[in-house]
């Protein structure tokens, strides 16, 4: 299994200053430091790293990925998003549907062969449509880490948010693997629940035990096909969209800076997940922060967009 050199954060690079027509240093990005909106982000990640434990994010698994709660056009969704801010972002503050066609706009300028990576950049937050359907933001937005094992240090306001979840204190959970066996692979892990989403975990195996070992290695298989796979995810599935799975990979794991970002957590990568990590990671580039104050112009941008939603997840989807 070989170690990825990351680097520095790949998506610093294409993060516009949004406040001031001045000249911005990389680092001052995605700064959960200062600036005039720190208090709503930090308020929103306390919430979130308070809350988020493996039994939550099992229950919002079980309410949400049954796709039984609308049904509705995905440029209906996308539209949907104009009344939503995301709290957890220190670096803009106006509606999540213009970053949807700013983050599709800059990817289709760089590969515009790739019809379905520029759907990817205009749909992989509609997830966040949960924050109008009565879920807290806290649930639904910001960066997701794994529940189940130790929450490494390279998320975000670690020191200071997690003092209170329940999660932290168990010894069970607070080690390096936690429930998960080593390499099991990031579709097998329970990741913070929200617009991104999370995975079932493989069940660890016992060799004294070699008929229960049987058993629970059938249930390894048949447990990722139905909770190994997060909101956005199960709802293109279901409705049978046809995103290659490359772009799946970046609708699941976009927000999971600790690993694409930081190198954390590659103790629970397969194969797989190294493989597709460089295509998260040249989404990362876009992603929200291909923001910008100028705002596209969503109505002349709408046509051809709906032309890949009818490509790829056409018709009235089941949420």
């Amino acid at each position: 299994m070989r170690v990825i050199n990351l680097g520095p954060d790949p998506s610093l690079a294409y993060r516009p200053n949004l406040d001031k027509n001045e000249a911005k240093e990389k680092e001052e990005y995605r700064n959960f430091e200062d600036g005039s909106l720190i208090d709503r982000v930090f308020n929103t990640y306390k919430l979130m790293h308070t809350n988020q434990t493996l039994d939550f994010v099992k229950q919002k698994h079980s309410e949400w990925t049954s796709c039984n709660h609308t049904q509705m056009g995905m440029m209906d969704i996308i539209m949907s998003l104009d009344q939503l801010v995301d709290e957890s972002d220190p670096d803009v503050d106006f509606p999540n549907s213009f970053h949807a066609f700013q983050t599709a706009e800059g990817i289709r300028k760089e590969h515009p062969d790739k019809d379905w990576f520029q759907l990817v950049g205009l749909i992989h937050d509609v997830g966040k449509i949960m924050a109008l359907w009565d879920e807290p933001q806290w649930a639904v937005v910001g960066d997701t880490f794994p529940v189940g094992c130790k929450f490494q240090k390279s998320i975000v306001f670690r020191d200071s948010t997690f003092l209170d979840n329940t999660d932290d204190k168990n010894p069970y959970y607070n080690t390096e693997h936690g429930i998960y066996e080593p390499n099991c692979g990031l579709e097998h892990v329970f990741m913070s629940w929200g617009h991104d989403g999370k995975r079932g975990h493989p069940i660890k195996t016992y060799k004294c035990v070699p008929l229960l070992n049987s058993f629970l290695t059938m249930m390894l298989y048949l447990i990722p096909a139905f909770l190994s796979s997060e909101y956005l995810y199960r709802v293109m599935k279901f409705n049978n969209c046809t995103i290659p799975e490359e772009g799946l990979y970046m609708i699941r794991f976009h927000s999971f800076y600790p690993w694409h970002s930081r190198g954390d957590y590659m103790h629970l990568c397969n194969d797989k997940d190294l493989r597709m990590l460089p295509w998260v990671q040249e989404f990362n580039k876009f992603d929200l922060y291909t923001k910008s104050p100028n705002l596209p112009n969503v109505e002349e941008l709408k046509p051809y967009y709906q032309s890949l939603i009818d490509k790829y997840c056409p018709g009235i989807l089941k949420w």
